[in-house]
């Protein structure tokens, strides 16, 4: 499996544990209001990140390519700042406002990447196959 796909799952599992940890917060303490944190850390780090995973470990040739893991960078900084930043913005931190809407923009940039990595084909293969006998 390649590397990147590896990270992926990893960083996942990691987001899966938040998300739940929150969730689990939220049923001891009756407390709802870090819902949209909760639902963050697992759609955009959980689920996300593992169809990434996923995606790459189908296409290792991609997987290969530096775009993969600068993807992966600008992705995983961008929900890592944005789960956070959004948990005390719920809280009542209104002074994390500006920071949930950078992290926004850091992950829809690392989500634009991976269209870029789908939509672009595959590096040439470096045999050439011999031609048929006539």
């Amino acid at each position: 499996m390649p590397r990147i796909a590896k990270l992926y799952f990893k960083t996942a599992i990691i987001f899966l544990i938040v998300g739940i940890g929150i969730g689990l917060n939220m049923a001891i303490t009756r407390d709802h209001s870090v819902i949209g944190a909760h639902a963050h850390a697992n759609l955009l780090g959980w689920v996300t990140m593992a169809i990434f995973g996923g995606y790459h470990a189908l296409n290792p040739r991609k997987a290969e390519r530096r775009l993969a893991m600068v993807q992966y960078v600008v992705y995983t900084v961008g929900v890592a700042v944005l789960v956070p930043a959004l948990y005390l913005m719920l809280l009542g931190n209104m002074a994390m406002e500006p920071v949930v809407a950078a992290a926004s923009i850091v992950t829809f940039i690392g989500v634009l990447l991976f269209a870029v990595i789908i939509f672009t084909g595959e590096q040439a293969a470096t045999t050439i196959s011999p031609a048929p006998f006539r």
